[in-house]
């Protein structure tokens, strides 16, 4: 859809935001009870159980980062508010189906078909991405990427509670039709200028990353969202049998575990529009390092910790320094990007964020069985501390920058 009026990016931030959301709240309402959902469709036996959650877990994130490139392709030919229709849309219909499913197999196959048909959080960061005037870039994404903190966090609870009060299966069904809300949002309400791209036309991969104005750079960026991603899915799967060793066996452990689950992500939505904001003043680069070098020091004391609460206000306080990483990658990957291939460049992120959310568990589960809990905190603090000196020596090779970090800008509001 082509038109000269000019586009209000501020109202189609909020809009994003609400699906990002949305989407968000769709993905991890489920999550509480996947492994009772895998259980009722006839797997028993606690290794068999296991095995069976951890694959269709994991499975989504895998095929997501096999899609997205593909997808973000379409999106720098057609458009994103097309791919944002497309993966709303295709998740709706997916994720009714999941309630319908027999056996684990077709429960399996949808879960690849989610990860295949996803993207909508990717898709929404590279619209606004392609919007918004560059100085405010920092600000805007910090506060999208508040949308899916949002969802993620809020998804749980409510899961958790419709699934006691009606059924598993119908956790799906009102899932589907969150989705669908968030397509009809999306479809009313989001407006883009957007000229189709003939399929000749588009560069291919090796040409994207030749038309970057630091290929390296930008590379070093996906690697450091990788790392990010490892670094936060390698506590997840020992989180709440940490919290039972440091309580010990008390009652009410389900809620406590979920608490400290729960506190980096509140954390991260206060932080992230903040430290965006402070990044486009002193830059995004910075900032990335900053919390980066913040990060490894929290996660040290956090294998010597003796109670709940000391792990949970350090992880509140590592909430804090995370909500600015992803934000200020992505701001970043704005400033070495063109308009033409900003699909792209956010969609090979996504890939890599995706591996990171496959990897990471397996490590942190991998760390624990050999070497313990406490273990787990003190390698991932290596691995985050390796990336802060890795960004910063990628990001000592100054990339050129230009007036504008987006070439063809389309017509904005000039209220900004």
């Amino acid at each position: 859809m082509s038109s000269s009026a000019p586009i209000n990016w501020k109202r189609n931030l909020t809009v994003a935001w609400i699906g990002c959301f949305l989407t968000g709240a769709a993905f991890s309402l489920v999550m509480p009870f996947l492994p009772l959902y895998v259980e009722s469709l006839g797997v028993t036996g606690h290794s068999a159980l296991n095995m069976w959650s951890g694959l269709v877990f994991s499975i989504t994130f895998l095929f997501s980062a096999i899609a997205s490139p593909f997808w973000g392709g379409l999106a720098d030919r057609k458009g994103r508010k097309i791919m944002l229709l497309r993966s709303a849309l295709g998740m709706a219909v997916v994720m009714g189906l999941m309630g319908l499913v027999q056996n684990v197999w077709q429960f399996l196959v949808l879960r690849a078909l989610l990860g295949l048909l996803g993207g909508f959080i990717p898709n929404a960061n590279a619209l606004i991405a392609t919007q918004m005037p560059r100085h405010r870039s920092g600000w805007a994404l910090g506060t999208l990427s508040t949308g899916g903190v949002a969802g993620a966090l809020l998804g749980p609870l409510a899961g958790g509670l419709l699934a006691d009060a009606y059924s598993l299966r119908m956790v799906f069904f009102i899932t589907a039709t969150v989705l669908f809300l968030c397509f009809l949002l999306t479809l009313f309400c989001i407006r883009e200028n957007f000229v189709p791209v003939a399929k000749k036309e588009m560069l291919h991969a090796r040409e994207v990353f030749a038309s970057l104005k630091s290929p390296r750079l930008v590379l070093s960026l996906f690697v450091t969202t990788l790392i990010i991603q490892v670094a936060t899915g390698s506590i997840a799967p020992i989180l709440t049998l940490y919290v039972r060793e440091l309580a010990g066996n008390i009652s009410n452990i389900a809620f406590i575990s979920g608490m400290i689950a729960s506190v980096p992500g509140v954390a991260a939505l206060m932080s992230a529009p903040r430290l965006g904001k402070l990044g486009d003043r002193i830059g995004p680069e910075k900032i990335l390092i900053a919390a980066l070098v913040v990060s490894a020091l929290l996660l040290v004391p956090m294998s010597m910790v003796q109670t709940p609460w000391q792990l949970a206000v350090l992880r509140f306080l590592l909430g804090a320094a995370d909500g600015a990483l992803l934000p200020a990658v992505q701001t970043l990957l704005v400033y070495n990007s063109t308009n033409q291939i900003a699909g792209r460049v956010f969609s090979y992120n996504q890939s890599f964020r995706d591996i990171g959310n496959v990897t990471g568990p397996l490590l942190g589960a991998a760390v624990s069985a050999n070497y313990g809990f406490r273990a787990v905190f003190c390698v991932t603090a290596g691995v985050v501390l390796f990336n802060a000196v890795y960004s910063w020596i990628s990001l000592q090779r100054p990339a050129r920058r230009v007036s504008a970090p987006l070439s063809q800008s389309p017509t904005i509001n000039p209220d900004d």
